[in-house]
């Protein structure tokens, strides 16, 4: 899995050399947040089925299109997929919020994803949409401190923008 620590590990053993000092630095910035990097984890995974269904509902509200015959949220069916796979996407960024890397999001959120989007003719939108609500909504102080909410947010921007 990879982690800011591995990440460094890893480059520097690829190029045969010990850890420099930059990347040191990267690893010891990364410590520096984990506090709130775990807050935020935290929250995230107390509030999980709300922000979702929050986020899933704010989708459907600017694309209500989907809910017509033939269309991606058409069945109970589909808008069950549609909720977990939202949920999905959200666990990954829990994950990651703990490891401090992208690794989970990289590895299983977003490896193949436009590929699978297109192969079932899913849209994308939808999920940016989501995402972007999830993101938008959290507060500070509210739901959690301002470093917190920042690690948070640059998580869901990482989703967004993998799948914009």
């Amino acid at each position: 899995m990879k982690s800011v620590i591995t990440t460094a590990v890893a480059s520097a053993d690829a190029a045969g050399r010990f850890p420099s000092t930059s990347d040191l630095e990267s690893v010891q910035g990364s410590i520096q947040r984990a506090t709130a990097r775990l807050e935020a984890a935290e929250k995230l995974a107390g509030n999980l089925d709300a922000v979702a269904k929050e986020a899933y509902d704010a989708c459907i509200k600017k694309y209500p299109y989907l809910n017509e015959a033939g269309q991606a949220n058409s069945t109970n069916t589909f808008k069950e997929k549609c909720l977990r796979d939202i949920k999905h996407y959200l666990r990954l960024v829990n994950y990651c919020l703990v490891v401090g890397g992208t690794g989970p999001l990289d590895e299983w959120g977003i490896a193949g994803q436009r590929e699978v989007y297109r192969a079932l003719g899913l849209p994308t939108a939808p999920y940016v949409e989501a995402l972007s609500f999830a993101r938008n909504r959290g507060c500070a102080p509210r739901d959690m401190s301002a470093q917190a909410l920042t690690e948070y947010n640059a998580l869901l921007d990482y989703v967004i923008n993998s799948l914009s």
